[in-house]
């Protein structure tokens, strides 16, 4: 079953289109939400949670309708806001026994519940202050607790790592990690650093002007990249690259002695360098290239729309 299903789903406000026709099936354990400012992330966000009506179509979270099942459908979902949104005189752990208990958790369990989660996140030691007094990392901390704390099926992400110095955004790349490995939880990750994006999430939705640019499989792209590589050599010829042809690989050659190419399954590394000896051409250099994150985003931001998935 897909986490999320996207079926002609379109959101107005007012005579402006917000989301034009989003159609498409997520399934990753972790998916990245990724767009420009403007895009329509935060519109389609919202609009999974049931805070907004869709104008046409509809979109479904674990087979259920947005339409008919939106209180279903929040109460099994764990939100982190970009923004925050505290009582400041509250300390950590009676703002998330507080937030379980909104997500209907009894009072009791809810305590119970609160500790551990904010054990999990790392704030067990500063639970009892006031979160008026937590520094920016350990604010984003007790937001993520509040949005674990009631066992959410699915937990929507908004900009985590947003203002966090490199060690503080580690220790949530971390967390976030080992949520999605745990396999209890399905993760929406919306962010504009591709590089949080890239280090957690399996697929990714990119969103341009309302329409999806492109949906990625991550692990499908990293699998199907392992087999490109870049050499750079000296003394060789055309003969060097039609006898790599004759192994069953695409090879380009380039300005440089710079050779291009991919290679099926069943050729191996030592297969190139065999060629080489037999050939007097030294290989100087050997890079593995993948399409990177940053590649697959300006490539969907720069094409034509209507390409909706990339390596699938």
């Amino acid at each position: 079953m897909a986490v999320i299903e996207l079926e002609e789903l379109e959101v107005r406000f007012g005579n402006r289109v917000v989301l034009d026709r989003l159609s498409g099936k997520l399934s990753g354990r972790a998916i990245g939400l990724l767009g420009p400012n403007g895009s329509g992330k935060s519109t389609l966000i919202n609009t999974l949670l049931g805070f907004h009506a869709p104008s046409a179509g509809t979109a479904h979270v674990f087979g259920l309708d947005i339409r008919a099942h939106s209180r279903d459908i929040r109460a099994g979902i764990g939100y982190m806001p970009e923004n925050d949104s505290f009582i400041g005189n509250m300390s950590g752990i009676h703002f998330v026994r507080y937030m379980a208990e909104l997500a209907g958790i009894p009072a009791g369990y809810a305590l119970e519940r609160a500790h551990e989660a904010m054990f999990y996140v790392g704030l067990g030691e500063v639970r009892y202050r006031n979160v008026s007094t937590y520094s920016l990392g350990m604010k984003q901390l007790v937001k993520l607790a509040q949005a674990l704390v009631h066992g959410a099926k699915l937990l929507i992400l908004d900009e985590p790592t947003n203002g966090l110095d490199p060690v503080a955004r580690q220790r949530m790349i971390h967390l976030i990690r080992e949520v999605r490995d745990a396999g209890d939880v399905s993760l929406l990750i919306s962010s504009h650093l591709l590089r949080d994006v890239d280090e957690t999430c399996d697929e990714v939705l990119i969103l341009k002007n309302g329409h999806i640019a492109a949906i990625c499989n991550l692990e499908e792209e990293r699998r199907a990249n392992r087999r490109f590589i870049e050499l750079e050599t000296v003394a060789a010829q055309e003969a060097f690259g039609e006898a790599i042809r004759q192994l069953g690989c695409e090879c380009a050659s380039f300005p440089g002695e710079r050779w291009k190419l991919v290679m099926p399954e069943s050729v191996q590394i030592r297969d190139l360098y065999t060629i080489a000896a037999k050939q007097g051409v030294q290989i100087r250099r050997m890079n593995y290239r993948r399409d990177s994150l940053e590649d697959i985003f300006l490539g969907a931001m720069n094409s034509k729309l209507g390409v909706a998935r990339v390596g699938a």
